[in-house]
């Protein structure tokens, strides 16, 4: 059966540029990869097909050699490089480009992290978390906090590395110190990390005594974290290079800061902005007055209270409010007012009520009578 063409396969015109090759190209490998299609040997003819499209169509050389002569440019050894028919010419062992150029690029994460050089990166350090708490007051104000973090450090003995003294790590027999080795599976070569090294291309022969050949022992670190003003529950902070050390001198991970801002008594944090519920004296409430209030700076404010101020209504103090972060600004401070009703009252207290409440005239009473008048008008409908 003749070979379809090879711009057609990909989806392409002619005149495609690499940019364009390439995109249909990771498309269509996505969609009919063997992995993403298990069991599918139609898929997986598919994939070979465009996988061979692409190798020819990306080379300048082969590409013009395809479009003068077609598929037979690469039968009998004619074209570039003399390559026979089927797949000739492909390196899958990540040689000279070709498919495993992009395949870590398209398939790495699905295929659980792609090629990793060997070296001391392959032993990184663990990234490392630590939660603290901090007061409302603190996140307002920034602070420097102490921190004590159970880890592992570079040994001292060794200074990392792992070696006995007067020894230094030889060159892995089994990898001959790329980290890596390949094994053949079926129609790919499947490359991974050196089981006897674990990708760092060397191996201990007389191990240090300190740290059994690791380059690191578990410690506690003490730490000063610098927390700015303004940050909110929830915050991370990033401590480069404070995470657990890495294996035989491999560079240590990170150490990452999670911030909890524990409630306030008094205050509710919104964003920028601070809420407080102030209880108000029912006479101060009726006939106004001024109150004062605490703010999270630790000074106080005065507010006035106008005559008639009911439970619910808020009072606004601009700039009154939390710290922004990485900003000289402030939010706001919301006052929301709760009328108290007074409680446990004497004999001529409530004689005193029960006269104002008899002096009182309609209209003094707005809420209430305005309630009962729409119950009274409910009824009645009712009753009709």
């Amino acid at each position: 059966m003749a070979k379809q063409d090879y711009y057609e396969l990909l989806g392409v015109a002619k005149t495609a540029s690499a940019d364009e090759l390439k995109k249909a190209y990771r498309k269509l490998a996505m969609q009919y990869h063997p992995d993403r299609n298990p069991g599918d040997a139609e898929a997986e003819h598919k994939f070979k097909e465009i996988s061979e499209a692409y190798d020819v169509l990306k080379d300048e050389q082969k590409r013009a050699a395809y479009d003068r002569f077609g598929h037979g440019a690469f039968e009998n050894g004619r074209g570039p490089g003399g390559a026979g028919g089927g797949f000739g010419g492909f390196d899958f062992g990540g040689g000279g480009g070709g498919f495993a150029d992009i395949f870590d690029e398209m398939f790495g994460e699905f295929m659980g992290g792609g090629r990793r050089g060997g070296g001391a990166a392959s032993g990184r350090g663990q990234d490392l978390r630590f939660n603290l708490e901090i007061s409302l007051e603190d996140a307002f104000k920034g602070t420097q906090s102490t921190i004590k973090v159970p880890t592992s450090v570079a040994c001292d003995t060794c200074n990392g590395s792992g070696a006995a003294a007067g020894t230094q790590p030889i060159t892995c027999p089994t990898c001959a110190g790329h980290g890596k080795v390949r094994s053949q599976q079926g129609f790919f070569t499947i490359e991974r990390t050196c089981p006897a090294c674990h990708g760092a291309g060397k191996v201990i022969k007389d191990a240090c005594k300190s740290c059994g050949g690791a380059g690191r022992l578990r410690k506690e670190k003490t730490l000063q974290v610098n927390i700015p003003a303004g940050v909110e529950d929830g915050t991370r902070i990033r401590l480069a290079g404070e995470g657990e050390a890495g294996l035989r001198g491999a560079p240590p991970g990170d150490l990452y800061i999670f911030l909890a801002v524990e409630p306030h008594p008094l205050f509710q944090r919104e964003g920028p902005n601070i809420h407080c519920r102030v209880p108000i004296p029912m006479v101060t409430a009726a006939l106004g007055g001024t109150v004062e209030v605490p703010t999270i700076d630790g000074s106080r404010a005065k507010i006035t209270v106008p005559p008639g101020t009911q439970s619910g209504h808020q009072f606004r103090l601009k700039s009154k409010g939390m710290s922004v972060l990485r900003s000289t600004q402030r939010g706001d401070m919301y006052i929301q007012a709760v009328v108290e009703t007074p409680v446990n009252l004497n004999k001529r207290q409530q004689e005193l009520l029960r006269e104002f409440e008899k002096a009182g005239e309609k209209g003094s009473h707005p809420q209430s009578e305005g309630f009962f008048a729409k119950v009274k008008e409910l009824w009645e409908d009712l009753k009709e």
